[in-house]
């Protein structure tokens, strides 16, 4: 018979029960304000390079290993893995990522507002980030304390 959506393994969700249990049911939201600020950055003129280099670096690692552990939860491969150490690691990127992009665009105040709106939307997804990022990682480690 195929797979259930509430089956679980060690106590943690696997399967489509991902998408309503408290700690993992924020893969989603990271998954879109991440990808959202990975657009944003890259829609707007990049200067100066580096500082949103590093913004770059981090939406698109934190969107492609949060989907590839996504995966591995959906997957039931996870085997009590404590998944709180990378969420904790993405706060701290995106916070990171969310004060260098925010002192960028308060520094540079394009000439074009169109530009500056941008840019402005991309740090509030960038902190939105931040916030679920930390949420799950206190939530997930609640729970491995737990197992």
């Amino acid at each position: 018979m195929a797979a259930t959506a509430t089956r679980s393994v060690g106590g943690l969700p696997s399967g489509l029960a991902i998408c309503m249990t408290p700690p993992d049911m924020f893969y989603l939201p990271e998954l879109v304000t991440g990808g959202l600020v990975w657009i944003l950055v890259a829609s707007t003129h990049v200067q100066p390079a580096n500082p949103l280099g590093w913004v770059m670096f981090v939406s698109v690692f934190c969107f492609v290993t949060t989907l590839v552990w996504a995966l591995v939860f959906v997957a039931g491969c996870h085997k009590n893995a404590p998944d709180f150490v990378y969420h904790a690691l993405a706060a701290l990127f995106y916070l990171s990522a969310g004060v260098n992009l925010a002192f960028i665009t308060f520094v540079m105040k394009s000439a074009d507002f169109r530009i500056y709106q941008i840019d402005i939307a991309a740090v509030v997804f960038a902190f939105t980030a931040t916030l679920l990022y930390f949420i799950h990682a206190v939530l997930s480690s609640m729970r491995w304390k737990n197992l």
